[in-house]
């Protein structure tokens, strides 16, 4: 385990309707993960995503590939 905190961080492209989620890439090199959390929840769970899950959600976003 690491004692690394977690940097917390959301979207540029969030617009700030609470509606967010939080993302701590900082620690993808460490723990070869990334976690990931409800904003309106800070201090509730969070999901641990394998740093190359992560890394693929983020090509589809990019990509359209992954839409509502």
């Amino acid at each position: 385990m690491t004692s690394q905190t977690p940097q917390w961080f959301k979207s540029s492209y969030s617009n700030n309707d609470g509606n967010c989620v939080e993302v701590a890439t900082n620690l993808a090199a460490t723990i070869g993960a990334v976690p990931v959390r409800d904003s309106k929840t800070p201090a509730g769970p969070a999901l641990a995503l394998s740093a190359s899950a992560f890394s693929s959600f983020i090509e589809g976003v990019k990509g359209g590939q992954l839409s509502a």
